[in-house]
């Protein structure tokens, strides 16, 4: 896996082995350098990895200044103009978002102004953190998503932008389910887990229909074969002079009997 990892996510992802290719993207953010990210990042671009493209894009992102002096980064300039403004656009947004994913975390554990954690009473005395402006507008938004009558039916822009920065959160929680207080981290983590043994399921059960057709067709080829001799025609001569007729046809046919045939006659 750790050689030929890249080979085989591109292979996973054409004939759609959904286990093998989550391996191989586990496998391949282990090993993401300065030097491999650039290549490693245009490849979970082809073989539409999501997990692998965003590792790529935060490594790059928190060390743009080694990444842009490897033969990688240059060659993307050169051959791939779009990659490098997509690479500069997540680069300028992943400062903002960061902050709210920790301004997200500081509300939901510690608390600020207007809203804290569920088991937690906000108060108004306390001072304002560093993000102040930030916070400040999630805290409006984490107040409307929960009073909002059309966040059921997904029909509000507001919430589904919350609902989509909750969503990521879970996607990069360490924390155990017990312990995290973001809401709907445990329902998002629930549901990636039962998409996953789903996954899981489907590929042992192809995996089972292969071994039952092989062992299958391995028991009826020799069946095949012996019925296949059996309704052979076979030739029965009437006479013995019939018959050295016939061993005399194929002994010339093999070009090694005719001088033998010559003296019996």
């Amino acid at each position: 896996m750790e050689k030929f990892g890249i080979h085989l996510l591109a292979l996973a992802h054409v004939y759609m082995v959904p286990q093998l290719k989550t391996q191989c993207t586990m496998t391949l953010i282990g090993r993401l350098t300065v030097e491999n990210v650039v290549d490693i990042l245009q490849l979970a671009r082809l073989c539409d990895a999501p997990d692998l493209y965003l590792k790529c894009m935060k490594l790059i992102s928190n060390r743009f200044r080694l990444v842009e002096e490897t033969e990688g980064w240059k060659f993307l300039q050169n051959n791939d103009p779009y990659l490098e403004l997509e690479i500069l656009k997540f680069i300028d947004e992943a400062e903002s978002l960061s902050e709210a994913m920790d301004c997200l975390q500081h509300i939901c554990t510690e608390g600020c102004i207007s809203v804290g954690p569920y088991d937690k009473e906000p108060s108004k005395n306390i001072a304002p953190c560093t993000k102040f402006s930030t916070c400040q507008g999630l805290q409006h938004a984490i107040q409307h998503f929960a009073s909002c009558n059309k966040r059921v039916n997904r029909d509000c822009i507001r919430c589904k932008r919350i609902w989509q920065l909750f969503k990521l959160h879970s996607s990069i929680c360490e924390s155990p389910n017990s312990t995290c207080k973001v809401p709907l981290c445990r329902r998002f983590k629930t549901n990636i887990q039962q998409v996953r043994n789903k996954e899981e399921a489907r590929w042992e059960l192809l995996v089972r229909k292969v071994l039952a057709a092989k062992a299958a067709s391995s028991i009826s080829l020799p069946k095949r074969k012996l019925e296949h001799h059996e309704h052979e025609p076979q030739e029965h001569p009437r006479s013995f002079r019939e018959a050295l007729n016939c061993q005399k046809s194929r002994l010339e046919k093999l070009n090694c009997g005719s001088e033998v045939w010559r003296l019996v006659d």
